[in-house]
């Protein structure tokens, strides 16, 4: 699994003109699904993605998290984080999990962190999404498992 975090002071995501997610402050997570993830890869990237410090304390160090923040949370699937690029000039989707492994995943994470009493907004998995955000810092962080 990939994912890559991005603290936002607003991010959207629209799909045919039509604004089907948005958040204020918080975090979009882009995310990508590979062959070999599995329950156990989705709840440790769940687990980072809540638990890692990204937003500022009173002090304006980064040490604090979503879980402690309440801040809102954006989460979009992309495939193309799980695509190879270290060969030609042509990305490679032999690592990435398939469409229907990939959506099975996409609505696992996303209940995961539901689970965690975390409301988070959503892209919509297999269409054509327009991406609108401003990074706030600029703050950005990538993970794969």
């Amino acid at each position: 699994m990939k994912l890559l975090i991005q603290r936002v002071s607003t991010a959207s995501v629209e799909v045919d003109n039509q604004i089907v997610s948005s958040i204020q402050q918080g975090v979009m997570a882009l995310v990508g699904f590979d062959k070999h993830d599995n329950t156990e890869s989705l709840v440790s990237m769940a687990e980072k993605l809540l638990n890692f410090k990204i937003f500022n304390d009173h002090n304006g160090k980064i040490s604090r998290s979503i879980l402690e923040t309440n801040h809102q949370l954006l989460i979009v699937p992309q495939v193309t984080l799980s695509v190879g690029t270290n060969k030609g000039s042509k990305p490679s989707f032999s690592k990435a999990a398939d469409p229907k492994r990939s959506f099975h995943f996409f609505q696992e994470f996303i209940e995961i962190i539901r689970r965690k009493k975390i409301e988070c907004e959503i892209g919509s998995f297999g269409s054509d999404m327009s991406v609108r955000l401003v990074n706030d810092g600029p703050v950005t962080f990538w993970f794969e498992n």
